[in-house]
């Protein structure tokens, strides 16, 4: 059964830096796309950050130019560098993993941006 672990979140003060890693238990990483999500109390899970199999990335309007997605093969690991963060960003962040046939969602991660 495929996992997928996140982790990184916490509390950070406005103007702050995180970054989130989620590890993939299984091989066919490689192969998938992955995805940053997010769910802010309320309101509904959005899309923060995509890249594909051949990294090509995709972003929200709202965090482009502050955040960014990268992958490492080797590892199985997704990883979401998140600058200049904002009260607005709190939520609980999600990993994705899509490969024909499956999707496969993380257990999430709490980021709260607070003075």
């Amino acid at each position: 059964q495929v996992q997928l672990v996140e982790s990184g979140g916490g509390l950070v003060q406005p103007g702050g830096s995180l970054r989130l890693s989620c590890a993939v238990s299984r091989s066919f990483f490689s192969i998938a796309t992955m995805g940053w999500y997010r769910q802010a109390p309320g309101k509904q899970r959005e899309l923060v950050a995509t890249i594909s199999s051949g990294d090509i990335t995709n972003y929200a309007d709202s965090v482009k130019g502050r955040f960014t997605i990268s992958r490492d093969n080797a590892k199985n690991t997704v990883y979401l560098q998140m600058n200049s963060l904002k009260p607005e960003d709190t939520a609980v962040y999600y990993c994705k993993l899509t490969v024909p046939l499956a999707v496969i969602w993380g257990q999430g991660t709490q980021v709260t941006v607070s003075s």
